[in-house]
């Protein structure tokens, strides 16, 4: 059922550190903000599952700013990489410890820095490896409790308000009930797209959402088919990240036959580029059947101990972790400028739905929660002044911004009596798509093979939009924006004929997905 139009200066879409930070920044400026999020428990946001810690630049910039460039294959953008080390220390400090406080680990009287990979020194704040919660939490806590910021949660966006290349809010869903939300400015900050392969570092849910509304709404979206892969997720039941920060205090990684392979790879060994590493990874485990993380060097349970409680709930035989790569950040999305503002007006979009630049073809590690931060905060910011600067506003919204009239935005009756078909049909359909983009837009990838999972993806999005014209779900909504952003990787893998960062083309081809066996 449909419930009457709602209005806010600022909505914000999604509650991880870009979006806590963007409404942060908005409730400061004296916006109304309203933020909201599918998630119904903390640990559904990227930002939770985060490890390693946040990068600062320890006073020195410009060093920071080289190993930003150098990760990314010299394809990072230069204004971005500016932008987020030039705000990087006073965003950590006035939000995370001053503002929030968080107690980053310590070694003395100073923080205690760790290093990972690509990284030039040790410069990363963390609580343990388990550094995404303890932010997320106290964050979250501190917006919901001190801010006037209005927080819902199990509430979905479906489609963002649009008319004539402005955005005028979204759809929302909660409860089974249908509205749209008018806004001044709109801030995407929906995460990453983890769900869209069958190995994955992020939370079941990130389904690209953010992503494919903007670009169904006729947004410009970037850099696609860099997705970058993490060489150390643990293989087997219940994986989960085993932090970079490990191999930072001197893990190694070894084969079957226990030789150590990296430091024959890249003059940096384990602690190379991450697109790197999940390579060489990837390549010794098909050489030679197994690839373990050796932590003998060092005093695991002491340094890690969040970390050392998952392996011994899963019987891991320490000091050796078998691990593969798996998928972690999006270093693509919605294109946005140096605050935040995407090509459609009063559009933003922050953290991992966007493409700032920064990352370019690969990310640095520990700089996600310090993007998420700065963007969040700057685009924030910039949007309250939009939404407060007298131009047209909400209540100038057409009826028909949502590309239909207003009080048509009723779900479609369901012609099945059952109401958990299309939640049936949600899983068969993402089995289909997790299955082409593991087999043919992983970590190499062929131009048959993509060809391939575009024909695969074009039919199964035709397939998708076909049964949701008379059936729908917040399931069926995951699933379009799963479809969406798929097909969109895989077609920009298929423009770029360059290796380069995370994306690799191969001569061989990788595992074959068969469009019609696909379709069983």
């Amino acid at each position: 059922m449909t419930v009457g139009p709602e209005e806010t200066d600022v909505l914000v879409v999604g509650a991880g550190i870009a979006g806590l930070a963007a409404g942060l920044a908005a409730d400061r400026a004296g916006a109304d903000v309203t933020l909201v999020t599918k998630a119904e428990r903390p640990e559904s946001a990227s930002t939770w599952w985060a490890q390693g810690g946040i990068a600062v630049t320890r006073n020195d910039p410009d060093q920071f700013a080289a190993d930003i460039r150098e990760a990314s294959a010299g394809t990072a953008d230069e204004a971005a990489v500016e932008t987020l080390v030039e705000h990087a220390d006073d965003a950590v400090r006035d939000v995370l410890v001053e503002t929030v406080g968080i107690e980053f680990d310590t070694e003395g009287e100073g923080f205690d820095y760790g290093r990972e990979a690509a990284h030039d020194e040790a410069r990363i704040l963390h609580v343990d490896a388990a550094t995404g919660k303890h932010v997320h939490v106290p964050f979250l806590n501190h917006v919901a409790d001190e801010t006037d910021v209005t927080i819902l949660e199990d509430t979905a966006a479906l489609e963002l308000i649009r008319h004539e290349g402005r955005v005028y809010g979204a759809v929302i869903e909660r409860d089974g009930e249908w509205s749209p939300t008018f806004a001044g400015a709109t801030i995407l900050a929906t995460g990453g797209i983890g769900a869209l392969y069958p190995r994955s570092t992020n939370p079941d849910d990130a389904t690209g959402d953010g992503i494919a509304m903007a670009a169904l709404a006729g947004a410009d979206v970037a850099d696609m088919e860099y997705v970058q892969f993490h060489p150390t997720a643990y293989d087997g039941d219940r994986p989960f990240l085993v932090s970079e920060a490990v191999r930072g205090e001197g893990a190694v990684l070894r084969n079957a036959d226990g030789e150590r392979f990296m430091p024959d790879v890249h003059p940096d060994a384990e602690l190379a580029p991450r697109d790197v590493v999940a390579r060489a990874v990837k390549a010794e485990r098909e050489a030679t059947g197994e690839v373990v993380l050796d932590v003998s060097s060092l005093e695991f349970a002491g340094h890690f101990p969040e970390l050392a409680e998952k392996c011994e709930e899963r019987c891991v035989d320490l000091p050796h972790i078998p691990v593969a790569p798996a998928e972690h950040f999006l270093c693509g999305g919605v294109a946005v400028d140096d605050v935040g503002k995407s090509s459609l007006d009063r559009c933003y979009a922050v953290g991992e739905c966007a493409r700032t630049g920064v990352h370019g073809a690969n990310r640095l590690a520990s700089t996600s929660l310090l993007e998420g931060l700065v963007w969040g905060l700057r685009a924030g910011d910039d949007a309250a002044g939009r939404a407060a600067s007298g131009e047209p506003s909400v209540a100038d919204a057409p009826e028909d911004a949502s590309g239909h009239e207003v009080e048509q935005i009723e779900p479609p009756e369901l012609l099945d009596r059952d109401p958990a078909l299309p939640d049936t049909f949600a899983r068969e359909k993402f089995h289909r798509l997790r299955r082409v983009m593991g087999e043919q837009v992983g970590i190499e990838r062929t131009p048959d093979g993509l060809g391939r999972a575009q024909a695969v993806l074009r039919r199964l999005k035709g397939e998708v939009d076909a049964y949701a014209r008379t059936r729908t779900s917040r399931s069926l909504y995951e699933l379009r924006s799963a479809s969406v952003v798929s097909l969109l990787i895989a077609r920009a893998a298929s423009e770029n004929e360059e290796s380069v960062g995370c994306h690799y083309l191969v001569e061989e081809p990788t595992a074959t997905a068969d469009a019609d066996a696909d379709a069983d």
